[in-house]
């Protein structure tokens, strides 16, 4: 049995915050950003790793690639302590953060992939081969000339996975990659990632609130909540626990009247004169599919969309029902 490729135990990271008090004095108050975090990620695995904003989940991917200290626990990554061994680690691991760059400004895109290249001290024989195997999958051949700078968000984005591959790491770790992304873009980037896991085997950790993305590209979910772990298994998992309800929202060529008896479904809007309904359902009780089948028994579906819960509202729930039933959660 292997080793797993990210381990972390007893994981704390904490923060010195001073404020001013009056005009001469400051309070100096410690806050615990990661507060005794502990899980593992098996090699091959794709995780998402979620939660409200200040979590502590930004902290725990600085941790975990070495960026930042821990105030104490132990976190090995690729077997290596993230610290001790920061340049080894470094060619095992791509990581990608949505609001940051890894590319050059100024220089065009093919440059930048030159120059990675040379960091990571990549053979001359072997590396073009990669880049044009991206190149391709990520359809960047278009602008590879032009400057990073000139980029739209879509082009860089996938310019940045693109950086964050070249070197064929072990494990891509995602820090809100899609943020700020049209539609096609965000689809365009989710097939890629599932090919490349499908391809290479790499190990993916992903940090979103957008549900779709941990939807279609993880396996198991972790929540954080304060910097603790509130839940740990599958997604339908999550959704059940607190309840969650995801919608279908359904646009009909002709009115139905009433799509309320609809077994499975527990709640229903009726818009644009019947021509529209939205379906509220829980994952547990019944699956998009057979909603789908049984509205068009009734009707003639002429388009149809998914609405997934808000990740903000999945955690509050979580949180409340960890409150009252005590410990964090965990699913098969």
């Amino acid at each position: 049995m292997t080793d797993p490729i990210i381990e972390v135990r007893d994981l704390r990271r904490e923060f010195v915050v001073r404020s001013p008090v009056g005009r001469l004095r400051r309070t100096r108050t410690v806050v615990a950003a990661v507060d005794g975090l502990s899980f593992g990620i098996d090699e091959g695995a794709a995780v998402g790793y979620i939660g409200a904003n200040g979590a502590g989940k930004s902290t725990t991917i600085k941790m975990l690639t070495g960026i930042l200290v821990p105030t104490a626990g132990t976190v090995r990554t690729c077997s290596l302590d993230p610290i001790r061994s920061r340049r080894e680690l470094a060619r095992q691991i791509g990581v990608v953060f949505g609001q940051r760059s890894q590319l050059w400004w100024d220089l065009p895109l093919h440059e930048s992939f030159r120059a990675l290249a040379a960091i990571h001290r990549l053979p001359d024989a072997s590396w073009p081969a990669r880049r044009d195997e991206l190149v391709d999958r990520l359809d960047l051949g278009a602008f590879l000339a032009t400057p990073v700078r000139q980029l739209s968000l879509g082009q860089r984005i996938r310019g940045e996975i693109a950086a964050a591959l070249l070197h064929s790491p072990r494990l891509l770790v995602l820090d809100e990659p899609t943020i700020g992304l049209d539609v096609l873009s965000k689809e365009r980037l989710r097939v890629f990632l599932t090919e490349q896991r499908a391809l290479h085997g790499t190990t993916l950790l992903l940090t979103t609130h957008d549900m779709d993305d941990v939807q279609r590209l993880t396996d198991r979910v972790l929540v954080v909540d304060h910097g603790r772990l509130v839940y740990d298994g599958t997604l339908p998992g999550l959704a059940g626990r607190v309840g969650a309800e995801r919608v279908m929202v359904v646009d009909l060529v002709e009115p139905v009247p009433d799509l309320g008896t609809v077994d499975g479904v527990h709640g229903v809007a009726v818009e644009s004169g019947g021509l529209r309904h939205r379906l509220a359902f829980t994952p547990e009780r019944t699956t998009a599919g057979a909603i789908l089948e049984a509205v068009g028994r009734r009707g003639q579906v002429r388009d149809l969309a998914i609405e997934e819960p808000d990740i903000e509202d999945v955690v509050r729930r979580l949180y409340l029902a960890q409150v009252s039933g005590g410990g964090p959660a965990a699913a098969p």
